[in-house]
């Protein structure tokens, strides 16, 4: 992705009790709650926990019927996915396409607050999820049907 990818962004571990988990990254690790919020998107309930200039996100899901749920039934707890920040979500998909990387997402998905993500395949990437993720202030170059 040449100099699109700029940071991670998070790592995202997926649990089935956001609250039970709390206690032991907040409470026990000593982490800071930086927000908990709805993400109807993907219908999951996501504590966020900044580290350095990244974040650890718990994500819980609110239905059965969403993929994070359904890797938890497969898989139980632990990391989910790993997100890479990028500059350009639709060139790094296009570069990706035309290395014939896996996509999950054939177009990015839009959060309220305007983030831009998609997700790689874990066979493209050697058995890890990876989400391409394109915060609001790098959203302005992307307007339309997105």
């Amino acid at each position: 992705m040449d100099n699109n990818a700029t940071s991670l962004n998070h790592i995202a571990i997926a649990v089935t009790d956001l609250d039970a988990a709390l206690v032991f990254y907040r409470d026990v690790l000593g982490l800071r709650l930086d927000r908990v919020e709805e993400v109807k998107e993907e219908k999951s309930r996501v504590a966020f926990l900044p580290l350095g200039n990244s974040e650890i996100e718990l994500v819980q899901p609110t239905a059965d019927d969403t993929g994070v749920a359904k890797w938890l039934a497969r898989h139980g707890p632990g990391m989910h996915h790993v997100a890479i920040q990028v500059k350009d979500i639709v060139a790094a998909m296009e570069r990706l396409k035309s290395n014939q990387v896996e996509l999950i997402n054939l177009e990015p998905r839009r959060k309220s607050d305007g983030t831009l993500y998609a997700f790689i395949h874990p066979r493209s990437a050697f058995g890890v999820l990876i989400e391409l993720y394109q915060s609001p202030i790098s959203n302005l170059s992307v307007q339309g049907g997105l």
